[in-house]
């Protein structure tokens, strides 16, 4: 079966309650950065999570893949328009990361091998709602969808679901990153159609 269009009117029915307004569904898995796909080694990888104070952990591949693994299936939505539906990953609770630490944020930045940033609520990531995936679709995630590692935070519009994440920094303060400070909503719900500022 082909990729349904912006214009696609078959059977919308199979998909009644989880397309969010404004979208349309399809079945490739575009792909959309700011600059070219950075390619990090596993070997060189690491992901840190820091807290307010300053504190840092620090996971090796090794590490990350020793720990609990999940295997969420989610719909995603890009501010784009496009919806997928269905997608498989396999990857860590980002609830395992944040288990051991003191914090009194509550939000956190997410900051990527490539200088890119985003802002989330700390409790949109928390209680099995985000996770730091390594493989879609049973494959090993590939440098153009974020690989080796990126986030997964399917109720969010996917811009926030950040590629080549390294680290989440903590914040006691709300700091917008990348396309926020260019115009997109600060927190980017596909439900309510928050794709810019000025929306509701």
């Amino acid at each position: 079966m082909g990729n349904f269009s912006p214009g696609f009117q078959g059977r919308t029915h199979r998909f009644e309650g989880r397309l969010p307004p404004g979208q349309y569904p399809t079945e490739s898995f575009p792909v959309l950065s700011v600059g070219p796909s950075p390619h990090v080694p596993t070997e060189t990888w690491s992901f840190t999570v820091t807290s307010e104070d300053g504190q840092s952990r620090v996971w090796t591949w090794a590490d990350m893949m020793a720990l609990p693994q999940d295997e969420p299936t989610a719909d995603i939505h890009c501010v784009t328009r496009w919806s997928k539906f269905d997608t498989t990953w396999r990857g860590v609770s980002l609830d395992v990361f944040l288990d051991e630490v003191e914090t009194a944020a509550d939000f956190v930045v997410a900051e990527s091998y490539d200088g890119y940033t985003t802002n989330l609520p700390l409790e949109d990531i928390i209680d099995g709602k985000a996770w730091l995936a390594h493989t879609y679709d049973g494959s090993p995630l590939s440098p153009e969808h974020g690989g080796p590692a990126r986030l997964v935070v399917p109720h969010l519009y996917f811009w926030k679901s950040a590629k080549w994440v390294r680290t989440l920094r903590l914040t006691l303060e709300d700091e917008p990153g990348f396309w926020e400070t260019a115009g997109y909503h600060n927190y980017g719900d596909p439900w309510r159609e928050q794709r810019h500022w000025g929306d509701q």
